[in-house]
């Protein structure tokens, strides 16, 4: 089992931040993700906190790196794809944080990720006294929230034929002479080479997610942005471009679009 952390502040205020995170997708440092579904969603009547359950739907292969070490055609034929990741949130707008959670669901038997976030609000280090006042958005404005994302990546490739193998020797007892004493070293060789491919899988992981995390931070600056340059209105402008960019504006957004609304297709564009 490996873990990455990482630590970032960002330079908006907490309301800000949980709706960019919602509002994340798709950005130009996302277009690999394809749809978001909301499977669940309730504000709890005691805590007020609210609970958010999505699903992803992402372009997704198996690294390369971690192909060299499967058995031949594990893979997959071509090695691309699709893959699900599941996201749960709570959100406490009163006490001003968000936790998030997101795991693959997809080749969970190679490499499983979990995914935590904790984003917090943080006002500026001595500065409420100058904020007594003033308005709730200047006051806002003065605010920061930092983020602290863990990375938890386990890989159980194989585990379950050396349970299967150590089963099957308990089973058959005691064995006399060279079998007695070659099963042991067997069992161990086999044990150790498992737990170098799983740990070399799950160091692929953490190497991957350092560039996930980077352009994960650069999508919200992006989402941010346009939240405080245009509202959601902005936002929900840029999201547009982002799907013309990665679809074209006859792609099939606007096919979905069209039909919805019960209008007809044309080549002209009318």
């Amino acid at each position: 089992m490996k873990f990455f952390e990482n630590n970032f502040t960002y330079d908006y205020s907490f309301p800000a931040v949980s709706l960019a995170y919602f509002l994340r997708y798709p950005n130009p440092y996302s277009r690999h993700v394809l749809t978001t579904d909301v499977i669940d969603r309730y504000v709890d009547s005691k805590t007020q906190r609210l609970h958010t359950t999505r699903l992803h739907l992402k372009k997704s292969k198996v690294p390369s790196g971690i192909l060299k070490l499967l058995p031949k055609g594990m893979g997959g034929s071509d090695n691309s794809g699709q893959s699900y990741i599941m996201e749960t949130t709570v959100v406490d707008p009163k006490e001003g944080w968000m936790h998030t959670e997101s795991r693959n669901m997809e080749w969970t038997g190679i490499l499983s990720v979990v995914e935590k976030q904790f984003f917090e609000r943080q006002p500026i280090e001595g500065a409420l006294e100058s904020l007594e006042g003033l308005p709730l958005d200047d006051k806002r404005s003065g605010e920061k929230t930092t983020v602290k994302t863990t990375v938890i990546f386990k890989s159980r490739l194989g585990q379950g034929k050396l349970l299967g193998n150590k089963k099957k020797t308990e089973s058959t007892g005691d064995q006399a002479g060279e079998a007695e004493e070659q099963a042991p070293k067997q069992g161990w060789f086999s044990s150790l080479s498992t737990a170098g491919i799983q740990r070399s899988i799950e160091l692929i992981g953490v190497s991957r997610t350092r560039d996930a995390v980077l352009k994960s931070k650069q999508g919200m600056n992006v989402v941010l942005e346009r939240l405080r340059n245009g509202g959601i209105v902005g936002v929900l402008e840029g999201m547009r471009q982002d799907r013309e960019a990665l679809y074209g504006p006859e792609g099939p957004w606007k096919r979905v679009w069209i039909n919805g609304n019960g209008l007809k297709d044309t080549d002209d564009g009318n």
